[in-house]
């Protein structure tokens, strides 16, 4: 709305009386206000100019405005047609919405202004191009978890900065394993069996070995949740710890469960006191080296068959 109109009549010295009226209602006649209305003001009455103000102007005050003057030889009207202009205003949209994955959705955005605004619905995402609606209604059928985020409703009609409003949509859906891998740790080392799953509401998980499920707080075992996120961690792994460990994700809409293995892997170690070339192993409890010195009796033979 517009905080206030002025309206104004040029006339000159011939002038005799002069009015203003809207439509069939006197305003003002001369100095004298005939209106009840007190948000209509006279700023002027000089021999140049005669305007009146209309303050705080609402809808209602559309319509013609038409100045009457008197002069000696006949009256004279000019006419002036007032339009409001009314800045967009969203009044109605809809709330925050949690869905299935699958299920139909259907968003509502109603707005007022004059002239009346235009109303259009974008997704907010990296993946979203473009309007996804150019109406007070968005439908969606089939909804997809791509889909979730927010959704804006904009309102505009020129005569102000567009207005903005969002709705979050949250799509719901069972829980699927993105990574679940093995690994080989040597006996008496820490190891970690890692699994991620993506679902909304966010995944519970459980572990298991051998259809038995472990238990949060066994000695030497640790389960370390986040909300897409579990790790089984070893802190010193024994023969007895080796095998195939399930992980399971459900939420309120499923479950899925993945395999994985926690093996032994072998290490080989360096002897003390040498270099990259004398490479010991453990056989029976004693200690064997392999050295280079084999190679000596070699090198002489060559020397002698060269020379």
């Amino acid at each position: 709305l517009l905080q206030g109109k002025v309206v104004r009549c040029t006339i000159d010295n011939r002038v005799t009386r002069v009015a203003w009226l809207n439509r069939s209602t006197i305003l003002y006649a001369g100095n004298d206000k005939w209106c009840l209305d007190p948000r209509v003001v006279l700023l002027s009455n000089t021999q140049t100019q005669y305007s009146i103000e209309i303050q705080n102007v609402d809808v209602y005050d559309e319509g013609p405005y038409t100045c009457s003057v008197q002069t000696d030889n006949h009256p004279k009207t000019s006419r002036v047609h007032l339009i409001v202009q009314v800045s967009p205003k969203i009044v109605e949209i809809s709330s925050d919405i949690s869905i299935n994955e699958g299920n139909n959705i259907s968003l509502t955005c109603i707005a007022t202004g004059r002239p009346e605004p235009t109303v259009t619905w974008r997704h907010i995402s990296p993946k979203a191009v473009g309007f996804v609606s150019e109406d007070e209604y968005l439908e969606i059928q089939g909804i997809t978890r791509e889909q979730s985020g927010d959704y804006e409703c904009s309102a505009s009609n020129d005569v102000a900065a567009p207005v903005v409003r969002r709705v979050k949509v949250t799509v719901n859906y069972p829980p699927y394993i993105s990574e679940a891998k093995g690994t080989g740790v040597p006996v008496g080392q820490k190891g970690t069996l890692q699994c991620e799953a993506s679902a909304v509401p966010s995944a519970e998980f459980q572990w298991y070995k051998d259809d038995k499920r472990l238990i949060e707080g066994k000695k030497g075992v640790k389960v370390e949740n986040r909300p897409f996120l579990s790790k089984l961690i070893f802190f010193n792994v024994s023969e007895h710890d080796y095998g195939n460990y399930t992980c399971v994700a459900s939420n309120k809409l499923g479950h899925t469960n993945a395999s994985l293995t926690l093996f032994a892997v072998r290490t080989t170690a360096l002897t003390p006191g040498k270099g990259p070339g004398a490479v010991s192993e453990v056989s029976n409890g004693s200690w064997r080296r392999a050295g280079c010195t084999w190679m000596l009796p070699l090198l002489i033979l060559h020397l002698l068959l060269k020379f």
